[in-house]
């Protein structure tokens, strides 16, 4: 019966956290296209913060239960959910995207981000081996990299103009949108507490690893934002918006989510993460040969990369 109720809390903080996300984006890119932000500046940083969201709500979640309560393990819950989600954007996400439509991607992604994407990830496999945890000093260094990497963003942006729209819709105001960012925030927040206590609980019951429930269930759950935003741009013939979203969120996840929660408290890292964080550096490289030469995400890579996720995911379930 405790089994059952910790199940149905998950199903609910996942519930909480992506309604929290999808409100917390309308509402800030609500807010951002009345001040005349351009879309794109909208969707590399302000759509991908938001789909991110629910991975730096249960990372410092987990962080301020470890500080709490060594025992309850839930700190190696943070590294496991952002390299867990990493893995999961670019492999299933990506991957089902591309079999659904062919992504289109910008020239600037393939020169710059997606390199960076891989950096950033070597970067925090170094910052772990080299002292067993991400330390304070390590996590502020990756929040100055994220500042580096948002003036990049608006250095490369800001000589471009909004789109203007084909028909004009009503808009709501600034006030019902600060509160649409505001309750998907407070939902995000609780949200995520829900399901970093019931996954921790269900890990305990049914004798498996924080890391395990980590780079698995909490991961697809805190990555259904980049799921749901990006299935749903390809089967609207939008598939170029999906990479960005997915590799603006990666480095997002690395940068701003592990770089606040080891700034909290010093975020442990397992020997056994290594395997799994170098299946992450592989992914993103994988994703740059895949996009090279045609500037695409055909159907063939996309199946390539679900078929890598399979295989990644007998691996899990032979060494939990």
């Amino acid at each position: 019966m405790n089994v059952l109720l910790q199940v149905l809390l998950v199903v609910v903080g996942f519930a909480m956290l992506v309604k929290g996300a999808d409100w917390f984006v309308d509402g800030a890119a609500g807010i951002a296209e009345r001040f005349g932000i351009p879309q794109l500046v909208i969707g590399l940083t302000i759509v991908a913060m938001g789909t991110s969201a629910p991975e730096a709500a249960v990372s410092i979640s987990a962080a301020f239960k470890g500080a709490a309560d060594a025992s309850k393990g839930t700190v190696d819950i943070t590294i496991g959910n952002v390299v867990g989600s990493n893995i999961l954007n670019i492999l299933i996400i990506l991957g089902l995207t591309a079999v659904i439509a062919a992504v289109a991607v910008q020239r600037s992604t393939i020169r710059y981000e997606i390199p960076f994407m891989i950096g950033v990830t070597v970067l925090l496999l170094i910052f772990g081996i080299t002292g067993n945890e991400v330390s304070r000093v390590e996590g502020l260094l990756l929040w100055v990299f994220f500042i580096v990497y948002i003036i990049y963003l608006y250095r490369m942006t800001k000589n471009q103009k909004p789109e203007e729209t084909e028909e004009k819709k009503e808009k709501a105001s600034v006030g019902k949108l600060l509160l649409f960012v505001v309750i998907g925030l407070a939902l995000v927040v609780v949200g995520s507490d829900v399901t970093v206590d019931a996954a921790t609980e269900i890990a305990e019951i049914a004798g498996l690893s924080p890391k395990f429930i980590g780079l698995t269930i909490i991961a697809l759950g805190t990555s259904l934002p980049e799921l749901v935003t990006s299935v749903s741009a390809a089967r609207k013939g939008k598939a170029d918006i999906a990479i960005g979203n997915i590799v603006g969120s990666n480095i997002m996840n690395i940068l701003f989510v592990v770089g606040t929660t080891s700034v909290i408290l010093p975020v442990p890292f397992a020997g056994g993460f290594v395997v799994d964080m170098g299946i992450a550096i592989a992914a993103a490289v994988l994703l740059l040969l895949c996009v090279f030469r045609k500037k695409k995400l055909d159907r063939a890579g996309g199946a390539v990369m679900l078929l890598g996720y399979v295989a990644y995911f007998v691996y899990l379930c032979i060494g939990k």
